[in-house]
């Protein structure tokens, strides 16, 4: 059996579109990957839909005006993880032999819910407390700033950061740059965290990949996938340190093993900056420096592009935007097109192996409730 391979990648715009639906976004980003490999829609057998607010049958919803064939439909909500989740399920049904194409999209459409934080499960006995994303990110950066002795620039400096690669993305919601003193002086959101260092709350988008078994007809040289990796957290029964990313820490020790590699063999890593805190969180977490090393590397330099090993080339969500059930997708077509050195302006030069992390969900007793892990290469 062939190696299932990304041909194809596709992706909307980020941003505020109240007068446009997940659906026509999707869409956008579905016809874009089946012309970028050189396929239709009666060519792919299998869609999963990654999509975490849109509510019931996302995946039909978008695409029951496309013309499709009666293809099986699959809707994986997995929080901010779906989209990822969806390539993960996607990529062990070719492996299986089930099918040789198949389609992964995820979108979400955020303008409809009123902004804000996004809405959480009011039975969890968190949520209920009030201990949303921003509150718990806020605890973990003030444990991490006190333990380790370090100024909360070095948070600024991860949007202001993230920030200036977002401004060579054409798809990018905040392309503006920003300096540390205007990121330290926004809004306060919950100490330390100010707006700037947080992703935006209202933002909508989609992207899609096409996986197939066939010999590719695409424009550019598919994409392997070396590791794919989906974790969920565990019930946490006595006290935890909160500045370690345990569930990131065993999906990246299980990618490096699936792919046969180590964090200082990648070329480039998106993940999930929900906050600038997660940033440095994830550099330890994934293997790229020592406990309390992060704020260091990343004044350094090695995670900027030029650096060596640069992180959020596409902006991460602190700049792109966040739908959540795109988000994991989107990574994937970011890799992608640096892998393929069709990333314009923002290229990691000779790219060649690169890996995407997306942690999804808050709930009582986890360190979260999901997180994926994949590692590309042509």
């Amino acid at each position: 059996m062939s190696e299932p391979l990304i041909a194809g990648v596709g992706i909307s715009d980020f941003g505020r579109f109240p007068d446009l639906t997940e659906e026509a976004l999707a869409q956008a980003a579905i016809r874009e990957a089946l012309k970028d490999a050189g396929l239709s829609l009666r060519d792919v057998q299998a869609f999963y839909c990654g999509n975490a607010l849109g509510g019931h049958l996302p995946g039909q919803r978008a695409l029951r005006e496309m013309g499709t064939a009666g293809q099986a439909v699959y809707n994986i909500d997995n929080a901010c993880s779906s989209g990822a989740t969806a390539f993960h399920l996607a990529l062990q049904s070719l492996r299986a032999g089930q099918y040789d194409t198949v389609l992964v999209f995820g979108m979400d459409h955020l303008s409809g819910l009123g902004g804000g934080a996004l809405p959480l499960n009011e039975r969890d006995w968190n949520n209920r407390r009030g201990m949303i994303m921003p509150a718990l990110y806020a605890m973990r950066a003030q444990r991490y700033l006190h333990e380790h002795g370090i100024s909360v620039a070095a948070l600024a400096d991860v949007a202001v950061k993230n920030r200036r690669h977002g401004m060579l993305n054409p798809i990018a919601k905040f392309c503006r740059e920003v300096t540390r003193e205007e990121v330290l002086s926004s809004r306060q959101v919950a100490d330390p965290l100010t707006l700037l260092q947080c992703c935006p709350g209202v933002v909508d988008g989609a992207a899609a990949l096409v996986l197939t078994t066939r010999p590719s007809r695409g424009v550019a040289r598919p994409v392997r996938v070396l590791a794919s990796v989906v974790q969920s957290g565990l019930f946490e029964t006595h006290q935890v340190d909160m500045t370690e990313a345990e569930i990131t820490s065993r999906a990246a020790r299980l990618a490096y093993e699936q792919a046969g590699v180590g964090a200082n063999d990648l070329s480039l890593i998106e993940l999930h900056d929900a906050f600038t805190i997660s940033e440095l969180l994830y550099y330890e977490a994934l293997g790229l420096c020592a406990r309390g090393e992060a704020p260091h590397l990343l004044a350094s330099g090695a995670t900027a592009l030029g650096g060596r090993i640069p992180v959020n080339p596409s902006g991460g969500l602190i700049a792109k935007g966040h739908p959540p059930g795109a988000t994991g997708v989107a990574q994937l077509v970011e890799l992608c097109e640096q892998l393929q050195q069709r990333a314009g302006k923002r290229q990691v030069p000779h790219a060649r192996l690169g890996l995407s992390q997306v942690t999804g969900g808050g709930i009582w007793g986890v360190d979260h409730a999901a997180c994926a892990i994949h590692i590309l290469a042509l």
